[in-house]
């Protein structure tokens, strides 16, 4: 089972970043994909999740109407395009695959929003 993150790192205040997750070993379609952020000094935090093909996404209040997460159910791909982003978004952001039995995180991407 694999989830590799890709699309982080430094941007300016105001700016957009799109994460990719890419997924491969497990049977994608039937998990729940999800983004969470883990802020200097703060507890890992649920920012994004989609369920299953078809499903609504939910997001964090604090990401609400910047934040979208889609899903490729071809590509096996989780995204989370970030816009209008400010520097309290600065965090690592960890992609994560759930179901009823399993659950799979990646490593992780950073992202740093500053000036």
């Amino acid at each position: 089972v694999q989830l590799v993150e890709s699309g982080g790192g430094l941007v300016q205040p105001g700016g957009s970043l799109r994460l990719s997750c890419a997924a491969s070993g497990f049977a994608f379609r039937r998990y729940a994909m999800s983004w969470s952020r883990h802020r200097p000094g703060k507890e890992r935090e649920l920012v994004a999740t989609v369920s299953s093909p078809g499903g609504s996404p939910d997001y964090a209040d604090s990401v609400k109407g910047r934040f979208t997460i889609s899903r490729d159910d071809v590509k096996n791909t989780v995204y989370l395009q970030m816009n209008s982003l400010n520097p309290e978004d600065t965090a690592v952001y960890y992609c994560n695959a759930k179901s009823f039995q399993e659950d799979y995180w990646g490593q992780g991407t950073q992202v740093t929003v500053s000036s």
